[in-house]
């Protein structure tokens, strides 16, 4: 008769491998993770310092501090790009979007360069105010210095300032929006019902000046009337008040257009 063979003991560590591999296969995870956390930093950096460096020196007028904010932060910088305030992975989409940005500021260079040379007397006076911004190059007709209180006609003194400004808008390819906007205090006659009239009327007396008196096309143009709904400073004080109210002329950046960002938009109010 057959030796029955001996019953095999259960092994009970057998949870061991599975274990094992999990952490091997969570390490290298966490490994991943770091490594493409740390990707491009240094690129990002020489891409943010050049760009700065390009404006601090080509310009009077102070626009590095808004190319720092649009660029955000880098390695070393706690600015509003840094990776440490996007999470996991956060480091590798602050590249990407530091990248996009810079290429929308090298864009309009030379627009800038152009500008401060030819309006610098304007801008040193307080007339304009310029601005970078993601979306282009913002040029801020003041209202004390284009247009009497209340009304929409253009002072016949502006006109020397908006030549120069349409002879620089004429050199570029870019679409151009002009935006009206008004302070707080609200405005009630037979002309302007409310801020919203006289802030649209504003604006097209531009586009009037520059494509009726100096003959730019005017399919490059738009307008928005805003009335007080964007302000650049504090409604409380005289001066918050004087600066809100004004005229932008928008040099808007074609590279957002490629790209897609308020493609269509800038397209419908081309069409009108």
């Amino acid at each position: 008769m057959p030796k029955k063979p001996e019953p095999q003991h259960e092994n009970h560590e057998r949870w061991l491998v599975s274990y094992a591999d999990f952490i091997t296969l969570l390490f290298a995870f966490f490994v991943v993770m770091f490594a493409s956390s740390q990707t491009d930093k240094g690129r990002a950096k020489q891409v943010s310092e050049a760009v700065e460096k390009a404006l601090s020196e080509g310009h009077s007028f102070s626009v590095p501090p808004a190319v720092a904010k649009i660029l955000g932060g880098t390695v070393d910088d706690k600015g509003q790009g840094n990776a440490m305030m996007k999470g996991p992975g956060g480091a590798e989409r602050a590249v990407k979007n530091t990248k996009s940005d810079s290429e929308n500021v090298v864009e309009l260079l030379p627009s800038l360069q152009l500008l401060n040379k030819q309006l610098e007397d304007d801008i040193k006076s307080g007339k304009l105010e310029v601005r970078l911004e993601p979306r282009g190059l913002v040029i801020s007709l003041r209202q004390s210095a284009f247009f009497s209180s209340g009304t929409d006609v253009l002072d016949e003194g502006a006109l020397p300032t908006m030549k120069k400004l349409a002879e620089l808008i004429g050199s570029l390819p870019n679409p151009i929006q002009l935006e009206g906007h008004t302070d707080s205090i609200p405005i009630h006659n037979p002309r302007f019902p409310s801020n919203w009239e006289l802030s649209c009327a504003r604006a097209i007396a531009v586009l009037n000046t520059l494509c009726g008196t100096f003959n730019l096309d005017r399919v490059r143009f738009s307008v928005v009337g805003r009335a007080d709904t964007l302000p650049l400073a504090s409604n409380d004080t005289p001066e918050g008040r004087a600066r809100n109210r004004r005229v932008d002329v928008v040099i808007v950046n074609s590279l957002n257009l490629l790209k897609g960002e308020g493609r269509e938009a800038v397209k419908a109010a081309i069409q009108k």
